[in-house]
């Protein structure tokens, strides 16, 4: 799914957007939904609040008139054009993933940020992994996403879901997955159910290089059907590791808190 919207003539007709099939586009436009994703969020006045693709603003009103001002970062120049507008809002017109967040967050009073947004499904994971690096400027997180994809960041270990995503996220976050959207709630309806989950980080978590971790657990699932030793134990053989890991298990048999111990050891 796309918040990626053109606001040209192509695209309007009689004052209405017509989703447009080359761009996946699908408008929330279920009102109950949308209140519930903003109690969800429970913005308060004078938050700090960031949302990522706006789009035609379903989100972004409600959200403003509880905030009183609300910093969005929109790509489409035409849409960009569009919500600045809104007195109440600061447009970034930037691909999110060239955002940078920490100075985002330097110009506010507290220095943490709210981020929220229905993100664009195709890219949802480099988004995801974008905001890693300012974890520690960030309040909380609530995103739209595919619901396939948050329940693999929510997956427990021994489950299919679990992965990569999930080792890496959870890392650093408590997660949530807090609302389920059915196709319905959109115009036209997508093909896949969608969810809202609520990301907070951890107050104290390993510090360690996030470049070794992902590695690590890359390597760890690329072949998941395979005992570890086939993967990591080679690994860590070429690491020279010296230390105690079990490789006599599947890598989705392993906890979060297993991987982190191996990063900090290595």
């Amino acid at each position: 799914m796309q918040t990626i919207w053109k606001c040209n003539k192509a695209s309007v007709k009689h004052g209405t957007h017509i989703p447009r099939k080359r761009f996946g586009q699908h408008f929330l436009a279920d009102h109950g939904i949308i209140d519930a994703i903003v109690q969800a969020i429970d913005p308060k006045p004078g938050d700090a609040m960031v949302e990522i693709g706006p789009g035609l603003a379903a989100l972004t009103q409600p959200l403003v008139e509880r905030l009183g001002a609300l910093t969005v970062i929109e790509l489409d120049r035409d849409l960009a054009q569009r919500l600045r507008s809104h007195g109440q809002l600061t447009v970034i017109e930037s691909d999110v993933l060239k955002v940078d967040f920490a100075m985002l967050a330097a110009a506010q009073t507290d220095h943490k940020l709210r981020v929220v947004g229905n993100l664009p499904y195709n890219i949802s994971t480099p988004i995801l992994f974008h905001l890693l690096q300012y974890v520690d400027v960030i309040a909380d997180q609530h995103f739209m996403l595919q619901k396939e994809v948050i329940d693999r960041m929510v997956a427990s270990p021994s489950t299919a879901a679990y992965g990569r995503l999930s080792v890496m996220l959870q890392w650093r976050y408590a997660m949530e997955d807090v609302l389920f959207v059915p196709p319905e709630s959109f115009d036209p309806p997508p093909r896949v159910d969608s969810a809202v989950v609520r990301m907070v980080p951890h107050p104290d978590c390993a510090a360690l290089d996030p470049d070794l971790l992902s590695e690590l657990v890359q390597v760890a699932f690329s072949q998941r059907r395979k005992l570890l030793r086939h993967t990591l134990g080679r690994w860590l053989e070429a690491r020279q590791f010296a230390g105690q890991f079990d490789v006599q298990r599947r890598a989705e048999e392993v906890p979060v808190s297993a991987y982190l111990e191996l990063a900090l050891a290595l």
